[in-house]
């Protein structure tokens, strides 16, 4: 019997149509909406600005920089906030750390949750590496590359819901970050497509960082290895390394087999620029985002209540289904991380103190008795409408009410909020609160000129789009 030809045995099958149609959106031309562009400046600096705030947390430093410490590398990446010069694949792990860590940056609601900004860290680290390095990349350049790593972490998260089969989000980080920085690295269409199959049989994060018994600090840092791990994937796949064509779909051993119960991966709306322009600003909490609303309810009840605490009776708090399985807890709090996940610890704070910040997750806060025996007065249930609008894509509400009733039988009238601040639908109220969130972070590490550099870039999105991407991150090393 004659052997087969070199090619026939060498020839493999096509790539998952999944992987294709990323790594074709990736490769496609996008004319960027009006709209679109400029929700990607404010995400950008917002993003920013998590990171300089989460430098003020050593729980969030210690991991940061390099792994041999005092390493510099020459014409590496540099980390805004730092003094850091680093590798790409570091550098976002630095950078994607620092923008998750207070869980303060833009979001996406879906069938999965997530967080869009969590591709910063990546697109950002390498396209100030490109732009050390003889290869011109500007501002605008990264803005788009984030409009495509939005669109393909959020559109995958309206069909696919990782959380039902234990997995964490942040797989869909790992993906956009390798698709987009592929592209950045000007890999041809098929190592596109086989970087992301690196992603697929990489093995995928448990939420179980995230939930009680196990909730830790992990659910802080998973997104910057995430962003990370998509770097040197996309570096991998640079190498020529080989890909895995059925990842996705091979019986018993794919992705979908392994991971999704059978399940394959879904995706019903075309690759655009709609997660962009819809997606989801924290404003004024730095709050898991299905409780936004509801802290929302409790500062407009704080007046009422802040004199009458002892004589509650009973809160209820009517919410949507997501946030009950995510957030609805009861019993001892361990540790920051799991306070701000706990749909009644964001809702007793605003009502005692009126506030929520991120010191408010803090052992000292915490030890209050009193946000503890709030909690425990606290009923939380499901409003099947509130379910329906929050998956209802013209809507997609997040909203949350309160009604509080007393010991004598006198109640306060029910405090129901149906969109958070951050939502598309509040843009117009949302812009200047972003603006002074930014200058109140950029103000955390940077003053004088230097500061009213960056506050003047930040309102003037036209300039800041021109800059090349270096001089941009240089503006953002301390002075010392």
């Amino acid at each position: 019997m004659n052997a087969p030809a070199e090619g026939a045995r060498l020839a493999r099958p096509p790539y998952d149509a999944a992987l294709t149609d990323i790594a074709d959106y990736v490769q496609s031309a996008l004319v960027p909406s009006a709209e679109a562009l400029a929700t990607a400046h404010w995400s950008l600096l917002d993003a920013l600005g998590c990171g300089f705030e989460a430098l003020d947390y050593p729980a969030c430093t210690r991991l940061l920089g390099p792994t041999v410490p005092g390493t510099i590398v020459p014409a590496g990446a540099r980390v805004p906030g730092t003094n850091f010069e680093l590798d790409p694949i570091t550098a976002a792990f630095t950078l994607g750390t620092m923008v998750r860590w207070l869980d303060y940056n833009d979001t996406w609601l879906a069938a999965e949750w997530g967080h869009p900004s969590d591709n910063v860290g990546g697109i950002l680290a390498v396209a100030d590496w490109q732009s050390r390095n003889g290869h011109p990349v500007t501002m605008r350049d990264v803005l788009v590359a984030m409009i495509k790593a939005y669109e393909i972490q959020g559109v995958l998260a309206l069909d696919n819901a990782f959380n039902r089969v234990g997995l964490d989000h942040v797989v869909l980080v790992k993906l956009a970050t390798t698709a987009v920085v592929a592209r950045m690295l000007d890999l041809p269409h098929d190592q596109i497509a086989a970087a992301l199959s690196l992603v697929i049989v990489d093995g995928q994060a448990l939420r179980t960082y995230r939930h009680a018994p196990n909730t830790g600090s992990r659910k802080s840092w998973a997104a910057g290895d995430a962003t990370a791990r998509g770097v040197r994937l996309a570096l991998i796949a640079r190498t020529g390394e080989m890909g895995y064509p059925s990842a996705l779909s091979a019986p018993v051993w794919g992705f979908s087999d392994a991971s999704l119960r059978g399940a394959p991966l879904r995706r019903t709306q075309p690759y655009g620029q709609y997660v962009m322009e819809n997606v989801l600003y924290k404003v004024s909490f730095p709050a898991e985002f299905h409780a936004q609303t509801a802290v929302e309810c409790a500062l407009a009840l704080h007046q009422e209540v802040k004199d009458r605490l002892d004589d509650i009776a009973t809160i209820t708090v009517r919410t949507q289904e997501s946030a009950l399985r995510i957030i609805n807890k009861d019993g001892p709090l361990a540790n920051p991380a799991d306070r701000d996940h706990c749909l009644q610890y964001m809702i007793a704070v605003p009502l005692l103190h009126g506030r929520l910040t991120a010191a408010d997750y803090e052992d000292a806060v915490a030890a209050d008795p009193r946000i503890d025996a709030l909690r425990a007065k606290m009923v939380c249930v499901e409003d099947p409408a509130f379910t329906r609008d929050y998956l209802d894509p013209a809507k997609r509400s997040i909203a949350n009410g309160i009604a509080i009733e007393f010991i004598d039988g006198t109640r306060l009238p029910e405090v129901t909020v149906e969109y958070p601040v951050g939502h598309r639908r509040r843009r117009d109220e949302a812009r200047p609160l972003l603006a002074a969130k930014f200058h109140r972070n950029v103000e955390r590490r940077f003053h004088g000129s230097r500061r009213d550099a960056l506050l003047a870039l930040a309102a003037d999105p036209a300039r800041l789009a021109a800059l090349p991407v270096q001089r941009f991150v240089d503006m953002m090393v301390p002075e010392p």
